[in-house]
């Protein structure tokens, strides 16, 4: 029997986070190194997984298939394509900067405030949830993805409630309760999410009789199993409404920017780069493969939802007074372009829309982790209360421009080839919808220089003028993922490898081809 690679890239950082729960609360260093080692070696785990993964061999490898629940016909059912092993090397390489850059955010504050928060139930939570976006890109048994699509809302709520943004100005119990009101609204938006897929699930299996997503899916392709329109429809609705409400996607999305804001920075940029990724990783996985002609028959009003997300969250994005409110704006745009790749239905939409998934992840780490990095050294989220930050900071003012650049999609960095992909793949089917989209860009370029000339230039604010440069350890959490952007932005052609097989199996599930150019290139 092999080793099964996947279980274990998906165990490590559960037995992490139960490690680290256990560190006696006097040892609140050894939590933060034992939670930093655990995700080091799942990052190792996900690497193997990436260079055992063969991009022109089967769609599904490292496959591993056990009963669980005999009965009901539920598998634990595991393998990987070339989208998933791109969204599990994102999650496992983040989360280590995650921990890094949440070094002191759980440290015990003042004695006998009631704000005190365990060290090592921050860092625990992070690992549970590292652990079950994993396994939720791992499974193909329906059921079991379910399961865990719907857990990882458990330890996200205590991260947002329970170790909230510590730049409040209001007071302690003003704090406390606005953390818990964007907790209970993030936790209360996704579970009606997960009711309504979990109708699905069970309609799914009376149906197909089975969970397993490989056997519903040949059995569609082979004409075994035939479903009435109106049951394909209704069941596409119950998985899509879920995921939308994960991606985030318009007018689905307002539990975001409160949970954003009320984050830390590290948690803001797990709840955004990772555990959101999950939505727009099951539209492809979930709604196109086993739905096929309900995707197609949805599609025009999903590409109407994804540009409205586009322009409503850029705009919205300008006016914002608050540095995270806007970034998490900004990502509610974002996740606009990525839905409208998926249903734009091409090879270039839905390659660009993987990797815009994992550009997107890596930008918006760098922007928020130093966006936290500036807050927390002013203690204010208000971009009025900044000026002049350059002048005393040039590092930190310098890798926020980049970050800020990178949200943009300038060309040179990653996020400028999944954009370009994607409106290019959606012009050729959807032209009118191609070029609405692209106002996205004018206005992220106005909302993205606002904030940096707003917070980093002009006259230093005495508030400011003292503000210490970044440190080593913060130097090390963003530096390698700037490395990153220019990489991916210069060459990315190792995760276009990837993923291009898988984008092109997705698209004969739904029997679409790349639409014919009109004019034929000159021979």
């Amino acid at each position: 029997m092999s080793f099964p690679l996947l279980t274990a890239t998906a165990a490590l950082p559960a037995i992490g986070a139960i490690a680290t729960a256990a560190v006696p609360a006097a040892k609140r260093t050894a939590a933060k190194w034992l939670a930093l080692l655990f995700s080091l070696a799942t990052l190792a785990l996900a690497i193997t997984v990436l260079v055992r993964f063969d991009p022109d061999g089967d769609r599904y490898q490292l496959t591993e298939s056990h009963s669980w629940i005999a009965d009901f016909g539920v598998r634990y059912e595991l393998g990987v394509d070339g989208i998933a092993v791109a969204l599990i090397a994102l999650t496992a390489l983040l989360i280590p900067f995650i921990v890094l850059a949440g070094w002191h955010d759980a440290d015990p504050l003042e004695t006998g405030s009631r704000r005190w928060r365990p060290t090592q139930g921050f860092f625990a939570l992070i690992l549970a949830v590292e652990a079950m976006v994993i396994i939720s890109f791992e499974a193909t048994d329906v059921f079991l993805f379910y399961i865990f699509f719907e857990a990882m809302l458990i330890p996200m709520y205590f991260l947002i409630g329970g170790f909230g943004d510590r730049a409040h100005k209001d007071g302690e119990e003003k704090a406390a309760t606005q953390r818990s009101y964007a907790a209970v609204k993030f936790l209360l938006y996704n579970l009606a999410g997960g009711l309504i897929m979990l109708a699905a699930v069970i309609g799914l299996y009376v149906v197909a009789g089975n969970f397993s997503l490989t056997e519903i899916a040949q059995a569609r392709a082979n004409g075994e199993l035939e479903m009435a329109t109106s049951t394909e429809r209704w069941l596409f609705l119950g998985f899509f409404f879920a995921f939308a409400v994960k991606a985030p996607l318009w007018p689905l999305h307002t539990w975001l920017p409160n949970a954003m804001q009320e984050s830390t920075a590290p948690v803001a940029v797990l709840i955004t780069a990772v555990v959101d990724k999950v939505g727009t990783f099951a539209m492809l996985r979930f709604c196109l493969q086993l739905f096929p002609e309900a995707s197609k028959w949805a599609t025009p009003v999903i590409l109407v939802l994804a540009v409205i997300s586009i322009i409503y969250g850029a705009l919205l994005a300008v006016g914002q007074r608050d540095i995270k409110r806007l970034i998490a704006y900004a990502s509610i745009s974002h996740f606009g372009f990525i839905v409208m790749g998926i249903f734009a239905m091409t090879s270039q939409g839905q390659s660009g829309a993987t990797l815009y998934m994992v550009n997107h992840g890596i930008s918006t780490a760098v922007l928020m982790l130093i966006a936290g990095f500036l807050i927390s050294r002013r203690g204010s989220r208000l971009i009025a209360d900044f000026g002049g930050v350059q002048k005393v900071a040039p590092v930190l003012a310098g890798t926020f421009l980049i970050g800020g650049l990178a949200t943009l999609s300038l060309p040179g960095l990653a996020p400028f080839v999944s954009e370009f992909l994607v409106l290019v793949g959606t012009f050729t089917r959807y032209p009118v919808i191609g070029i609405i989209a692209t106002f996205g860009i004018v206005l992220a370029a106005l909302y993205t220089l606002v904030l940096y000339q707003r917070t980093m230039t002009g006259p230093v604010k005495p508030e400011v003028a003292a503000m210490p440069d970044l440190r080593v350890r913060e130097i090390a959490v963003v530096a390698p993922l700037v490395v990153l952007l220019v990489f991916l932005g210069v060459y990315p052609k190792p995760l276009t490898d990837v993923v291009n097989p898988a984008v092109k199996q997705t698209l004969s599930d739904v029997q679409q081809k790349d639409p014919q150019p009109e004019v034929e290139a000159a021979k």
